[in-house]
């Protein structure tokens, strides 16, 4: 008999996603949320056609596991590249002030023609930062070991 793996089964292991299109993106895009980084990790390389920044993600795999063990939530640093890229617009950021930590929301594709369109990053504070890409070509890899979430609590988000 067949079982088919639990989320929780690859809890333990660096994270590693790739997106292809705006429903893998669904996946990169909640394991984001709440991220967090200061402006300097964030670059974009025009004649690589390529963007990318180091968060601190929120470890939301492990989540639930940490509540019911009553142990320490985790953070771990991640890298987020965006393939593809043609241009990059901001909103609602001072990208001089290097200093300035801002909070991912969400990460979401608007679709244009022939698979090209703009990614959003939505952020904290009505922020934004679009992509305009020729594709959706998302890679998202943990890069350090779990820490301790410096809160020490779960990010929540009021209605």
């Amino acid at each position: 008999m067949t079982q088919d793996a639990k989320f929780e089964d690859g809890a333990e292991k660096p994270l590693r996603l790739k997106a292809e299109d705006s429903a893998d993106l669904v996946a990169v895009s909640a394991m984001l949320q709440d991220a967090v980084l200061p402006v300097s990790e964030m670059k974009w390389h025009p004649d690589q056609r390529r963007f990318g920044l180091l968060a601190n993600r929120f470890r939301w795999e492990d989540a639930d596991a940490a509540s019911t063990a009553k142990r320490e939530y985790e953070r771990v640093q991640a890298v987020l590249v965006v393939d593809s890229v043609l241009k990059v617009r901001t909103s609602g950021l001072d990208l001089a002030d290097k200093d300035q930590v801002i909070s991912l929301l969400s990460i979401s594709f608007d679709a244009g023609e022939d698979g090209a369109g703009t990614l959003v990053l939505t952020l904290a504070g009505d922020g934004a930062i679009a992509l305009d890409v020729e594709c959706v070509d998302v890679t998202l890899k943990d890069v350090t070991r779990p820490y301790v979430a410096p809160s020490g609590k779960a990010p929540t988000h009021p209605s």
